[in-house]
């Protein structure tokens, strides 16, 4: 019997048997059932289970990137178990494979949760974890033979189940491409023109100062923050919106009743409640839908009702206070986006778009059911983690520019302020301490959108703090109490310190 051979090459070879385990995997995933793939599904519980405060750093760290990062994390976590179960396959055998199966029992198990019973869902899953277990035993029982002949083969099939392991990765990430259909049919639709089309944005809305936000945000670069690891694709010809619970009729809505309906154009500035002070997750749209408060209308709304709960199609929930969808705000079933449809990360084809409220109680994307019902009766996705269940936006400013270090002489401050449904009506800037200075504002779309701000500022040489703070329409000033965006939004002022040469 051959002495235990040491050194990492058990542990590369557990490597090599996930990484070709994991690319069939997702293969199968790509052509059976896309959410079931065994990274979105992993991935996904790992979101359901994390607490406030691990969302939070994600966004704080990562931003829209959070869920790049997570997948890289899994990957990254996934590869040390699997060099360390392939060091433990060479030692004590098979306990290695044992590791690699039970990961991928585990992995159907969550696949199945998250879809609901679907026992479809826990194949690719099985297929990951029964080939990595299966590679791992053939791969370390080739490595242990000295004849020459069996050496090469054992080299041979290490290079095969590598190489097929990342051509695997990369015909599953064409596939679910290809497979993505419901993109071709976005860009093929052409919405309807609105019954009451919104008002030109006012020349003076945009103040064109360099490094100062656009007051219309480009799709490309509107902020996504959502729990969905896999976008959902949604062919409109298939999606249904159910209206039912504290109502007197139950109402369905098809996409070509929404089609037919008399829609309205609104700008609304949407905003995450994980935005940090002087956060970036803020965005503003033209949006095209039907009123909220118009479908609800048809269903009748019993007079005890004080919620609805959206539901999304990949099951997230939010809970929004019913009178923000029926009052005269412009809260909309969107189905376009600054001019067109929705991009399908943003919702296609119909999301909700609430102003005044942050996303997590009020922008369901891929919005498929409205539940009528009462606060004391349900529960919405983030109000069971810990969030305040109402969410209402609160009186926010920030400033874009300066940053970093400028020359001496004439410097433009300038920024955002917002507060939807409420209106700004004035900014005030200080710096290094001194008296507080009101900015020029530019001319606001409406009340629900954000708005422009900017102050001439002679700057002298040295380094310089700024701080600013927006003042509500109904007079208040932006608190200067600092605190984190749990439970219901960050609060304080937004400062910058600018070096002046």
């Amino acid at each position: 019997m051959s002495q235990v051979r040491t050194g990492p090459r058990p542990g590369i070879l557990g490597v090599v048997s996930v990484l070709l385990g994991t690319g069939l995997g997702e293969v199968v995933a790509a052509f059976l059932l896309p959410t079931a793939s065994p990274f979105a599904a992993i991935g996904g519980a790992l979101i359901d289970l994390a607490p406030s405060w691990a969302k939070d750093t994600a966004i704080a760290w990562f931003g829209t990137g959070d869920k790049a990062a997570l997948l890289v994390g899994i990957a990254v976590v996934l590869l040390a178990l699997a060099f360390g179960a392939g060091m433990l396959e060479r030692r004590r055998p098979p306990s290695g494979a044992v590791v690699f199966a039970v990961l991928g029992v585990v992995g159907a198990a969550i696949a199945v949760i998250r879809s609901e019973g679907a026992l479809l869902a826990a194949i690719p899953a099985l297929v990951s974890g029964g080939t990595a277990a299966l590679t791992v035993r053939g791969l370390i029982a080739l490595s242990e033979r000295e004849e020459e002949p069996e050496r090469r083969r054992f080299l041979i099939w290490t290079a095969v189940a590598t190489a097929s392991g990342l051509l695997a990765l990369a015909a599953s990430n064409v596939a679910r491409t290809a497979s993505q259909s419901v993109e071709t049919i976005r860009r093929a639709l052409r919405l309807p023109k609105p019954a009451t089309p919104a008002e030109p944005v006012p020349q003076t809305a945009e103040l064109g100062v360099p490094g100062l936000a656009p007051v219309v945000t480009p799709n490309a670069d509107f902020y996504r923050i959502d729990t969905a690891l896999v976008v959902p694709q949604v062919d409109p010809a298939d999606w249904s919106l159910r209206v039912h619970g504290m109502v007197e009729r139950e109402v369905v809505l098809t996409w070509d009743d929404l089609l037919a309906s008399p829609l309205r154009e609104a700008d609304v500035t949407l905003a995450c409640v994980s935005n940090t002070v002087g956060g970036d997750l803020i965005g503003n749209a033209r949006w095209l839908g039907l009123p909220v408060r118009e479908v609800l209308a048809r269903a009748g709304v019993h007079a005890d009702a004080d919620m609805v709960l959206s539901t999304s199609i990949d099951g997230f929930t939010a809970s929004t206070p019913l009178e923000a969808l029926t009052d005269e705000r412009d809260s909309l079933l969107a189905i376009g986006m600054n001019g067109e449809p929705l991009p399908v990360e943003h919702g296609f084809p119909v999301r909700l778009v609430v102003p005044g409220l942050y996303g997590y109680v009020s922008a369901t994307k891929w919005v498929t059911e409205l539940e009528v019902t009462r606060f004391d009766r349900a529960t919405a996705y983030w109000t069971t983690r810990g969030w305040s269940e109402r969410g209402p936006i609160k009186l926010q400013s920030r400033i874009d520019v300066p940053r970093g270090s400028v020359d001496a002489g004439e410097v433009m401050i300038a920024g955002m302020a917002w507060q939807q449904h409420e209106g700004v009506d004035g900014v005030e800037v200080r710096i290094d301490g001194g008296e507080w200075r009101r900015a020029t504002l530019a001319t606001a779309i409406s009340d629900d959108t954000w708005v422009q701000w900017h102050l001439a500022w002679k700057a002298e040489s040295g380094s310089h703090d700024i701080e600013c703070r927006a003042i509500g329409a109904d007079g208040v000033t932006q608190t200067d109490a600092a605190a984190p965006p749990a439970p219901d939004g960050a609060t304080g002022w937004h400062s910058v310190t600018v070096a002046v040469r």
